[in-house]
């Protein structure tokens, strides 16, 4: 009769053959093989769950842990999915196209470096992407920067500085959403708390640009690139101010702490009323765009790539690959490899500052190892989570310190998915614009410092229980 295994927690070495074969599997995809990281994640999960078992764990103990992963990632997957809708249904109403207008329009010679920033921020916050907004405005915004006697990393810059902002802000974003749900808040609540280091961050930004825009500016500018664009969502849209208003309400509805499935409902029901009165639009076409995305056939190729998206169809591959993830993260915990690495990590971070140091760098290394900004934030995430809770410390600190590293720093890596697009994309090598990318590598540093100093550091919130005051009470009848 063959004897149960004892169950034990795995050896250090045991949990780090797991970390190593998801990153050999992970880079072999992404970097020999040029293909989706989902296949490596799920090797990793094979030998995570093989590691798991050496150590006494039962199969029906790390399929239950690959379940609570995915569970765990549910709230995001749902809200992910409401995203791509409203982005369809933003597009084909014109809301986006408004805002993508009024931002272009602000452009001017003499402040043509703290433009660039603004309007690729303003881009990036209206569609949720970064790599979409350097796609197209920043491939536009480039050249007339060199019109203009610009050096090019320079332009790169600043084009990356505002579409990682946007980004990083937008609820329409995937990364931002990821955050909040790896370490159990919410998106509303990650988004005001990450206001505190990023406008730090994004106000020094600004300045830098103002100056070097000051010192190097020059030459005369040729908007051709810029006039194009703003012809092709002519000929698309009728463009008005009050297409301005189904943001509002998100934001207002955010601002009163409404849940983000409603308010982000809510804005998608706004924009389908205005786009029926101003662009004329059918319930037919509506649903359409709600589901396959907007494809726009302006002509011009520029808006034609920025504004073909959205649709419940285009978040199903980031959120297959949340549930590998998940998988993998999941499997992780349940099985206590995650703690003991986190155990071996966390004996050199005792204070709240050495604490959000190591998340910090802890994301930026596994940008270096893991080659993708969605494996950084959802494993820095989870392996810090039990950590910040122990510390009495509330999760929104956590996802902010994960998205101050994780999803900015990607694209200062010249063989992470994010640099290698971004090099590409713009014709600026990833080391040229490394140090001109200013908000990119303050953001990690600002979030250091406010850990170290103590500043917006939120402890978790305790709620009065009802007993409480009836205790009070007896108390002072006594």
């Amino acid at each position: 009769m063959i004897s149960k295994r004892q169950k034990r927690d795995p050896y250090l070495w045991e949990a780090l053959i797991s970390i190593l074969a998801l990153i050999v599997a992970i880079s072999m995809a992404i970097l020999r093989y040029e293909t989706d990281a989902h296949i490596a994640i799920l090797l990793g999960v094979l030998v995570a769950a093989l590691v798991g078992l050496r150590a006494g764990f039962s199969w029906k103990e790390i399929e239950s842990g690959m379940l609570n992963g995915i569970t765990n990632a549910l709230q995001a997957i749902i809200i992910l999915a409401i995203i791509g809708i409203l982005i369809g249904v933003w597009i084909l109403s014109g809301v986006v196209p408004t805002l993508l207008y009024y931002g272009l329009k602000v452009l001017h010679p003499n402040i043509f470096l703290p433009a660039t920033l603004i309007i690729c921020s303003i881009t990036a916050l209206a569609t949720g992407t970064s790599w979409g907004t350097t796609g197209t405005i920043g491939i536009a915004l480039i050249g007339i920067g060199a019109g203009l006697g610009f050096p090019l990393p320079v332009v790169a810059g600043a084009v990356l500085s505002g579409a990682y902002f946007g980004d990083k802000m937008s609820p329409l974003s995937d990364t931002t959403n990821m955050a909040p749900a790896m370490v159990g808040t919410d998106l509303y609540t990650h988004i005001k708390h990450m206001t505190y280091t990023t406008g730090v961050a994004y106000g020094i930004t600004l300045i830098i640009e103002f100056v070097l825009g000051f010192f190097l500016g020059g030459g005369s500018a040729d908007y051709e690139s810029v006039n194009q664009i703003l012809t092709g969502i002519d000929a698309q849209f009728a463009v008005s101010p009050l297409l301005l208003l189904p943001p509002l309400v998100v934001m207002v509805l955010a601002f009163r702490k409404i849940p983000a499935v409603p308010g982000i409902t809510v804005g998608i029901i706004v924009a389908a009323f205005l786009g029926i009165i101003f662009q004329r639009n059918g319930f037919g076409e509506l649903l359409s765009a709600a589901y396959g995305g907007y494809v726009s056939n302006s002509g011009v190729a520029e808006v034609d790539n920025l504004l073909t998206k959205g649709g419940f169809e285009s978040m199903m591959y980031t959120i297959s690959l949340v549930i590998c993830a998940m998988m993998y993260g999941g499997i992780m915990e349940k099985t206590n490899q995650l703690r003991v690495v986190v155990a071996v990590i966390l004996k050199k971070a005792q204070s709240t500052g050495s604490l959000i140091t190591a998340t910090v760098l802890t994301a930026i290394g596994s940008n270096l190892i893991l080659c993708d900004q969605y494996m950084s934030i959802v494993m820095t995430g989870k392996m810090y989570a039990q950590a910040y809770a122990d510390k009495g410390l509330h999760p929104k600190n956590l996802s902010r310190a994960v998205e101050d590293s994780a999803t900015v720093t990607a694209n200062l890596v010249p063989w992470n998915s994010g640099g290698a697009y971004q090099a590409a994309t713009l014709g600026v090598p990833t080391i040229a614009y490394l140090p001109f990318n200013f908000f990119c590598w303050l953001s990690p540093i600002v979030s250091m410092i406010y850990g170290w100093l103590n500043i917006t550091i939120d402890p978790i919130e305790t709620e009065k229980t009802d007993e409480e005051p009836a205790e009070a009470a007896a108390e002072s009848a006594a």
